[in-house]
């Protein structure tokens, strides 16, 4: 599986000296994410000794001579035959709901899905709340906690001003190879598949003081936002510590900071986090339009 669980763990062992075989679909690696993730991640895993073989929805698996997972097997597909020791599935989870009574509750849910809730993450038992992985299409650890945190407040506060939502919580991500992908809010192909019009600003690390000193320069910041306005509705970053970076662009997103006024906040020089900085000096750029400075030049002619 060419996610994020199973790019982590292939690069991992890879790393710990096993051989590994990565079988993607035709997406490739991190399908998901921004289409800038794909090209950096790819080059990443084969320089750790990943092979990546595409044709993973026309595949299959016959066991070793010896028989069994003891005698190794055998991987069949559009690109030939492989022959592996372990085979490691990847490829998403499930809810684990069976055996809860969920239908004696009068609590609806799907079994890919898990439990049906509304935005006040209140089942279709009105006494019932559900929190995590056994609900959310984001089964994070900090996510879970999030969630339950608004469960909490929903169940024990009646009144309206205390309740919290899920759709208003901001969630980030990070997956954590080597360099580290993390994400928070719109990527610029999810934004495009709902028409949502946005403006990107894009660093590369090999722009960033830092990153250069370091010799980590595959990777980026980019964040997305409004168009013509510098409301921040997503942002993706790779780099080393991309999980500590997205930390700042989840703050901005979640209090309305927009990226023009994370450009007059100082960051110390150098760090990788000055990145973000930068990227609002860009949308700051946009805002220095032909008229002003023709309203400017005469300014100054003036005043000289």
């Amino acid at each position: 599986g060419g996610g994020p669980i199973g790019c982590e763990l292939a690069q991992a062992l890879a790393r710990l000296g096993s051989r590994v075989t990565l079988i993607v679909d035709e997406h490739g690696v991190f399908p998901r994410d921004d289409e800038g993730v794909a090209p950096v991640l790819t080059a990443a895993l084969e320089r750790d000794g990943v092979q990546l073989v595409g044709g993973g929805r026309e595949l299959s698996v016959a066991p070793g001579e010896a028989g069994g997972l003891g005698g190794g097997g055998l991987v069949n597909g559009p690109h030939g035959q492989t022959h592996v020791e372990r085979l490691l599935v990847a490829v998403g989870r499930a809810p684990n709901v069976a055996g809860l009574g969920l239908e004696a509750a009068g609590v609806v849910f799907d079994p890919a899905k898990g439990g049906r809730v509304d935005d006040r993450l209140q089942t279709t038992n009105p006494r019932i709340y559900a929190a995590g992985d056994v609900c959310s299409a984001a089964k994070f650890t900090h996510a879970a906690d999030f969630q339950a945190r608004t469960v909490v407040r929903n169940a024990l506060l009646p009144w309206p001003a205390n309740r919290g939502k899920a759709t208003s919580l901001v969630i980030p991500w990070c997956t954590y190879t080597s360099p580290e992908v993390a994400g928070v809010g719109l990527t610029q192909r999810e934004a495009s598949r709902r028409s949502v019009p946005v403006d990107a600003y894009r660093i590369d690390l090999a722009e960033v003081d830092r990153s250069l000193l370091e010799g980590e320069t595959e990777g980026f910041v980019k964040v997305l936002t409004a168009a013509g306005s510098d409301t921040i509705v997503g942002a993706t970053i790779v780099a080393p510590n991309a999980g500590d970076m997205i930390g700042e662009v989840s703050l901005a997103m979640t209090h309305g900071v927009g990226l023009g006024k994370i450009a007059s906040a100082i960051h110390p020089y150098p760090t990788v986090a000055e990145a973000s900085r930068k990227l609002g000096d860009q949308y700051n750029r946009t805002r220095f339009t032909p008229t002003l400075q023709a309203v400017l030049r005469r300014w100054f002619a003036w005043t000289a």
